[in-house]
């Protein structure tokens, strides 16, 4: 294999290992040198796939912190249907995989497809297990659904 395949797995192998207690240190390598168009695919204890996050370009902090460039994270139904219940997409972010969580200083979107709504905003904190998004600027909000009668 060639050494930039090993190092991506290795990264790859590290950030996968949420579930334990303390994941091991990659290689020194894969510190210095960014994996391209990276794919992270979580899956239930099921089998069921939750999550997908993809970076055009990732880069490991610390074990379980990675700074990712390009920043989309797919979440899906958590069953067989697999439908995709929201998309978050940002330029720059970090993401902290023992807690499922995205945060960054530039801009963010999200996409919720359950509650029909877009947001954005810059300086941001999105929580995948509470299925919250906080936004500290420039917040914009648009939602694809009428508005109850109180609104007329």
């Amino acid at each position: 294999m060639k050494p930039r395949l090993l190092r991506w797995l290795a990264l790859a192998a590290a950030l996968s290992a949420a579930g334990a207690a303390q994941a091991a240190d990659p290689p020194a390598a894969a510190e210095s040198t960014p994996a391209k168009n990276w794919v992270l695919p979580r899956f239930t204890k099921e089998g069921f796939r939750w999550m997908t996050l993809r970076g055009t370009e990732v880069r490991q902090i610390r074990p379980g912190e990675i700074a990712v460039v390009g920043m989309n994270i797919t979440v899906f139904s958590r069953d067989a249907a697999a439908q995709i219940e929201s998309i978050l997409l940002s330029p720059s972010a970090r993401y902290f995989q023992r807690d499922n969580r995205a945060s960054g200083e530039q801009a963010v979107r999200l996409i919720d497809y359950r509650d029909d709504l877009e947001v954005e905003g810059d300086q941001w904190t999105y929580d995948q297990d509470q299925k919250k998004i906080s936004i500290a600027r420039n917040v914009h909000v648009v939602l694809h659904t009428p508005l109850p009668v109180f609104f007329k």
